[in-house]
């Protein structure tokens, strides 16, 4: 979905499809992070 926005935008320079692109690399990011902290939490359970 990520290059499918970024092509969009390169064809078309339409500032909204690039702040799609924004959100969705922005969530892209988020969503990894909260998965490994909770991977850790499974590794490393507070007693």
């Amino acid at each position: 979905m990520l290059d499918f926005t970024w092509k969009v935008f390169l064809q078309t320079g339409n500032i909204d499809t690039y702040l799609l692109f924004k959100e969705i690399e922005k969530e892209k990011q988020d969503i990894p992070s909260s998965q490994d902290e909770e991977l850790a939490d499974v590794d490393f359970p507070i007693s």
